[in-house]
């Protein structure tokens, strides 16, 4: 006897309405755009097509298609072991970027690459240029630690005549730094973003990861098999979120004139009061707190300016107009 099917949302309205990932997946739409899909697409308990999530070349393969078949991004391909993004979400951080900027633009998203768009921790999948590329034609500057991670983003800009010449990829030489070494010297930033370490060791990251299989699966979990992958950096970091959050807000400060927003996801609710003290301790004129949320998960994106209203309208008429 088959368990009891569920019945599914025709949308996922939790996501942004502009986000293009809002339906079910439509695996024969997406074995059409990338052939090599389907192999891992079977049926599942309840006859549905879908992929097996606890598997990371499924996931990888899950996510080389929606980026064909949406974004036109025929050449995708990351080191094993680095982190595969879950798309949705981060279209949907793209998608409220954007709507961040049309509120300062009398409504209206500003469009071109005119606008740049600097991703602390840019990754292997270069996955928030991609989006915002294809999305808004921003242009984009990736920033990273990892040199593994800046020359498979690299990789992929080559590869995708689309990207090249509005992705640039940066290495950043001091790990202790965000925005020194990165934002040359009479460089301007529209808006930065960031998909901070989530936890504050990788014993942390570990049981993390066990937690979220176990619960899913409904079974004990021993070792836990990351479906995601991720590297030391991408998922932990010494303090964790708030601590690495912290350090970004004292370091935007000395970049007050040089960007026009900093954002930054804050994962975890606890976080949220202390960044909201180090922001008004830092001397922010405006901070704003942008909800989000993807299935059971609810996450926010944290906004911060040091420009004065004057300044912010001075800024639009100079660069978006």
């Amino acid at each position: 006897m088959l368990p009891k099917k569920k019945v599914h949302p025709k949308e996922k309205s939790e996501l942004h309405q502009r986000n293009r990932h809002r339906g079910r997946y439509n695996f024969k739409q997406l074995i059409a755009s990338c052939p090599e899909l389907k192999p891992f697409v079977k049926l599942n308990e309840y006859k549905d097509e879908s992929v097996d999530f606890f598997d990371p070349k499924a996931v990888k393969m899950l996510n080389k298609a929606l980026l064909a078949h949406f974004y036109d991004i025929k050449h995708w391909d990351i080191p094993q072991g680095y982190l595969t993004p879950p798309i949705p979400g981060r279209a949907d951080y793209i998608h409220y970027v954007a709507d961040l900027l049309a509120a300062s633009n009398q409504g209206k998203i500003p469009t071109g690459n005119k606008v740049t768009c600097l991703d602390v921790g840019v990754g292997a999948s270069c996955i928030y240029p991609i989006i915002g590329n294809r999305e808004y034609g921003w242009s984009f500057i990736g920033a990273d630690i990892d040199p593994v991670s800046i020359q498979s983003s690299n990789s992929i800009v080559e590869a995708n005549p689309a990207l090249k010449g509005n992705v640039e990829l940066r290495l950043q030489p001091n790990a202790k730094n965000i925005f020194h070494g990165i934002i040359k010297k009479d460089e301007f930033i529209d808006v930065t973003i960031c998909n901070p370490p989530f936890h504050a060791s990788l014993a942390e990251a570990q049981a993390g990861t066990i937690r979220k299989l176990k619960n899913l699966q409904q079974k004990k979990i021993a070792k836990p098999t990351l479906n995601f992958g991720g590297q030391k950096a991408e998922l932990w970091c010494e303090g964790g979120e708030r601590v690495f959050v912290e350090n970004m807000i004292s370091q935007s400060k000395q970049f007050s004139t040089s960007c026009f927003w900093f954002t930054t996801l804050i994962s975890k609710e606890s976080n949220l009061k202390s960044v909201l003290y180090a922001l008004k301790a830092a001397g922010a004129k405006d901070i704003k707190t942008i909800p989000m949320g993807q299935g059971n998960k609810i996450s926010r994106i944290v906004a911060w300016t040091f420009l004065s209203k004057e300044q912010q309208q001075k800024w639009v008429a100079v660069r978006w107009k």
